[in-house]
């Protein structure tokens, strides 16, 4: 596989952003955004799909925890 051009790598970029806006605006509905995931897949090389996916995911996880902050799972309680 050769490295994606400067054209390449933009318009890779571009469909990604137009995806994530999609996202965004439609709660994070992949059905609502067929089109633009299907231009993202078509834009980008496969192991960039992957890594923007997870990179969304690590971003919005990280958000919520900046946001709302960690909260420990209640386990089992310890006996006096």
């Amino acid at each position: 596989m050769t490295a994606p051009n400067s054209s390449e790598r933009k318009a890779c970029w571009d469909a990604r952003d137009q995806l994530w806006k999609c996202l965004d605006d439609n709660g994070d509905n992949a059905a609502s955004c067929q089109k633009s995931q299907s231009e993202f897949e078509a834009n980008c090389p496969a192991q960039w799909v992957k890594y923007f996916t997870k990179r969304r995911e690590f971003l919005k996880y990280k958000d919520k925890m900046q946001t709302e902050g960690f909260k420990p799972a209640e386990g089992p309680r310890q006996p006096s």
